[in-house]
């Protein structure tokens, strides 16, 4: 999130290890939070970051706070001797957690809170390489994809699951954890949004050029780039294309990312394949909502993909 001061929260997205703290922002905090009309704020005290391996040079950050006194470490080989802890040896899981207090990390605010957000961004890593890299959403178009809550399950993350990715839908990022029905967050989720002027975009981190097996991930380097470019409004000054699919808007350019990363479609072997898969996928969207039967749900329905 990007809050009236610079701050920011480290990537929630577990499956993506080499995400790490913004030193140009203050850390809030990197899970769970809270939106009052104070502000945003931090709901515990600690840091936890999942994933293998955790290396010096590329979460400098992190892998010294796992050397530090207070840290918790969980899933770790060490030595029985000399306690020596070794981060890349995933003898017992790739899975490794390190929880440590916030002010372990350099450039983490002390009260854990800032001011309202200027920018949402939902976090969705797409399996099957065709969603855009980034995407502005409209206000009804947040709403949809905050109930969907479309992502995929990554091998190293998920108990039971194999090597290729999963496709899966977690109402409003995350089911396990809600109490009520989605339209109640949704409808919160609108009111802060129009209340205080926040901007929606929808960044994917998943594969391009191809679905699993054929594509790759997207460089971390261009989606860090798109991030900063939204969270610093250079991104609103660009044009725009409307995506014939899902109606958000792509942007044609972005500082510091070529351009053919921004069209998905131009890094398949053809776009014919491209479409048929992309269609595919918003057809899981909508089979996915047909659940959600309420006059709320219906209303922000046709603010989703039309195949």
């Amino acid at each position: 999130m990007a809050a009236t001061r610079p701050s920011s929260s480290a990537c929630p997205e577990r499956a993506r290890p080499r995400c790490r703290p913004d030193p140009s922002r203050g850390l809030i905090g990197d899970d769970e939070h809270g939106w009052s009309d104070n502000g945003v704020f931090k709901l515990r005290g600690r840091l936890l970051r999942e994933g293998h391996p955790v290396v010096g040079i590329g979460e400098p950050q992190i892998y010294a706070a796992t050397h530090k006194f207070g840290t918790i470490l969980e899933n770790v080989v060490f030595d029985p001797i000399t306690r020596r802890i070794d981060l890349d040896d995933p003898a017992i899981t790739e899975n490794t957690r390190a929880s440590y207090p916030l002010e372990f990390i350099d450039n983490a605010l002390p009260d854990k809170r800032s001011g309202h957000p200027r920018n949402i961004i939902f976090l969705t890593c797409d399996a099957s390489g065709v969603m855009p890299p980034i995407a502005k959403l409209s206000v009804d178009q947040a709403r949809y994809q905050f109930i969907s809550g479309y992502t995929s399950k990554i091998a190293g993350t998920e108990v039971g699951l194999g090597k290729e990715p999963e496709i899966t839908f977690s109402t409003c990022f995350g089911a396990p954890f809600m109490v009520h029905q989605p339209d109640f967050y949704a409808r919160l989720l609108k009111e802060k949004v129009v209340r205080y002027g926040v901007n929606c975009w929808l960044v994917n981190t998943g594969w391009v050029g191809g679905p699993y097996g054929v594509g790759k991930r997207i460089s971390i380097r261009h989606t860090r780039a798109m991030l900063n470019a939204a969270l610093t409004g250079k991104l609103l000054d660009v044009e725009f294309n409307t995506d014939p699919v899902f109606g958000f808007q792509t942007p044609k350019t972005c500082p510091d990312v070529p351009e053919h990363v921004l069209d998905p479609a131009s890094s398949w072997p053809s776009r014919e394949m491209y479409n048929q898969r992309y269609r595919q996928l918003a057809a899981r969207f909508i089979d996915n909502f047909k659940k959600f039967d309420t006059a709320e749900s219906r209303e922000v329905e046709k603010a989703g993909p039309k195949v």
